[in-house]
């Protein structure tokens, strides 16, 4: 214990706390469409999904491997660089949060991280050979294959139940997405939960606590997944209200389609080590499932600001711990501290403003008004 200084600590209960904020943030890619076609009530799915993304932390950590002795050098990084990694990752989760943008907590991370090593240890801190091919390639790929997916699961169920009596086919595809949405959540923590495993484990290893690519102890592991479980249950129905409302008109065969596809796609990446991002996933899933009903309606306007927030969010964090990285490295401990305290200060203000409009178990699945300059107000399923 004598290599967790204060500093270690302090590193340790941020990357918590930013595993927190992935946990709400990234509700609605398990359980939008299970909430919007009525397969389960809101606060019954939240519960179902914060224990299953605990469940699932404990099933593979070859996603945390990438993390900890991937795409940064860990012999370069210090405690310090992963603290201000990890606030730009926190803030930006908290800002796409307060407009329901279902953005990447995943990319919020690795922005953060990489920043901050590139500012605090030099561009040779960080492998950009891994993250081409651990990060980026994943994150254009596996949306589409998932749309893909979604899109002929879609068309099939259709298909195959064409005959078949509405009233029974709803009934039916319901007590599937009961099944599909919790493969999503417990696919969700086993590809979530241990990139903060990673970034705990890539601390301790900093700080000579752990060896050279030591994988996460088991109380690294316990604690990740109960945290992201926590976050989960809260529910982010801002983001919720915006995958399950705002991109199309989900039916409950849609929703079983987009769910499958989503936990095929994010499992199969899991076991292969690639961090990629969930919140894409299930949202490329969603627009695929959206194409492949006949006469249904895809919002591309809420679809192309989520690809503008997908495109900005690895740069975004990455300026901002790439700042917080400069004013701990030059500040040290005064440095850490004003980091600290602009972070807390950023994060209780979204929140505060958070509580003018809130959106709440109650009304997620409600529809309201967004004035288009020019024409005539739309309804639209985003949260403001």
């Amino acid at each position: 214990m004598d290599h967790i200084t204060f500093l270690v600590a302090v590193v340790i209960v941020t990357a918590l706390a930013f595993d927190f904020t992935n946990g709400f943030h990234d509700t609605a890619n398990a359980m939008a469409t299970s909430i919007a076609t009525g397969a389960l009530k809101p606060r019954a799915a939240v519960l179902i999904s914060g224990v299953l993304n605990v469940i699932g932390a404990f099933l593979s950590t070859e996603v945390a491997k990438t993390i900890s002795g991937g795409i940064v050098d860990d012999t370069l990084v210090s405690p310090g660089m992963i603290f201000a990694g990890l606030v730009g990752a926190i803030l930006w989760n908290l800002l796409t949060w307060l407009v329901g943008l279902p953005s990447s907590s995943s990319h919020a991370l690795f922005g953060g991280l990489i920043g901050a090593v590139w500012v605090g240890a030099g561009s040779h801190g960080v492998h950009f050979d891994k993250v081409v091919e651990k990060v980026l390639i994943p994150a254009v790929a596996s949306p589409i294959v998932a749309g893909v997916a979604a899109l002929l699961a879609t068309y099939l169920a259709y298909k195959l139940t064409s005959r078949a009596r509405k009233q029974s086919v709803t009934k039916g595809f319901r007590l599937g997405q009961i099944a599909s949405a919790s493969l999503v959540s417990l696919a969700h923590g086993t590809n979530d939960a241990q990139k903060t495993m990673g970034v705990i484990t890539l601390t301790l290893i900093s700080a000579g606590a752990l060896g050279h690519d030591a994988g996460p102890p088991l109380w690294v592991i316990a604690s990740a997944g109960l945290a992201i479980g926590l976050g989960t249950y809260l529910g982010g129905w801002r983001i919720i209200r915006t995958m399950g409302k705002g991109l199309t008109e989900i039916q409950s065969p849609q929703g079983f389609a987009a769910e499958t596809a989503s936990t095929t796609v994010i499992l199969t990446s899991a076991h292969l080590g690639f961090a990629l991002s969930t919140t894409q996933v299930a949202s490329g899933s969603i627009l695929g499932a959206g194409l492949g009903r006949r006469l249904a309606e895809v919002r591309w306007g809420v679809a192309g600001r989520m690809v503008v927030a997908w495109l900005v969010t690895l740069p975004a964090a990455a300026l901002v711990g790439g700042v917080s990285a400069s004013a701990v490295k030059h500040g040290g401990n005064v440095g850490t501290a004003v980091v600290a305290l602009v972070g807390a200060a950023v994060a209780a203000a979204i929140v505060l403003v958070s509580r003018r409009n809130p959106v709440s178990a109650h009304n997620v699945n409600d529809t309201h008004e967004v004035t288009v300059r020019g024409a005539e107000p739309e309804q639209v399923g985003t949260a403001a």
